[in-house]
C-alpha cells in the first residue's frame, strides 16, 4: 500500500518515454520508465542496455518508492568517471517530485571531451529534461488484491476494475481468470464485496500486505 499520494510516470509496464539532446556532438538519450519496485527498475535498466548495447555508457538512476524517498534508490556511472553521472542523475530524480521512476541516460561520444563538470551537467540536465516532459499521474493510497474468478465473469470484472479506478498489475487466463490489481484504499472493501456478490461466493481472494 502506498503511504502517500505522489506523482508517478503515466506509462505502462515496459513502456519507454524518451528525450534526447546533443552536447558538443555527444548524444545523450534519456529513457524513462515507471518502476514501482527495485526488481522492475533493474529489469528496465537491462531493457534499455539491450536496446543500446552498442553504446559505451548506459548510466542510470532510480527511485523505486515514493517521490523523494531514499530507501529504494540506486545509481550507476556505468564506466564514466566516478561521480559524473549516477549521483548527479539520482539527485535530479529525487528532487523531481516523481516516484517509482527509473531513468537511463545513454551516451554516444561525439569526439569532444566534456570534462568532469561538463559530464555532470550533461547527465543531470538530461534527467531533468526527461522528467519535466514525461506524462505523470497521481498515485493514491491503494490496496493490492489478488483474486481468481471463472472466465464467464471476466468482462464484468474488468468493468468493475475500471469503475474503481483500479490498475491491473498482472492477469492470467489459464484454468481460471487470475487477477493481481491495485484498488484505491477507500474503495477496496466495496470492490471485494462486489466481486463476492457477482460470483455468488465462487471466488478466491487475497488482500496482499506490502
Amino acid at each position: 500500500m502506498a503511504d502517500v499520494s505522489y506523482n508517478i510516470p503515466d506509462l505502462r509496464p515496459g513502456e519507454v518515454f524518451r528525450v534526447e539532446q546533443t552536447i558538443k556532438r555527444s548524444r545523450f538519450i534519456a529513457s524513462v520508465g515507471h518502476t514501482p519496485g527495485v526488481e522492475e527498475a533493474k529489469a528496465f535498466i537491462e531493457q534499455i542496455k539491450a536496446e543500446f548495447e552498442d553504446a559505451r555508457h548506459n548510466c542510470w538512476a532510480y527511485c523505486a518508492g515514493a517521490a523523494g524517498s531514499t530507501d529504494r534508490i540506486g545509481a550507476s556511472d556505468d564506466g564514466e568517471p566516478h561521480g559524473t553521472a549516477g549521483r548527479p542523475m539520482l539527485t535530479a530524480v529525487t528532487h523531481s517530485g516523481i516516484g517509482e521512476v527509473t531513468v537511463v541516460v545513454t551516451r554516444y561520444f561525439g569526439g569532444i571531451l566534456l570534462g568532469t563538470g561538463g559530464l555532470v551537467k550533461a547527465y543531470q540536465s538530461s534527467v531533468k529534461m526527461a522528467l519535466e516532459a514525461v506524462p505523470t499521474r497521481i498515485r493514491t493510497k491503494t490496496k493490492r488484491i489478488k483474486f481468481s474468478v471463472e472466465h464467464r465473469f471476466v468482462n464484468q470484472v474488468l468493468r468493475k476494475i475500471e469503475t474503481a479506478n483500479g490498475r491491473i498489475l498482472e492477469k492470467n487466463f489459464d484454468m481460471d481468470a487470475d487477477f493481481d490489481v491495485e484498488i484505491p484504499e477507500d474503495l477496496a472493501e466495496t470492490f471485494a464485496k462486489e466481486l463476492e456478490e457477482l460470483t455468488r461466493g465462487a471466488l478466491l481472494i487475497e488482500f496482499v500486505e506490502e
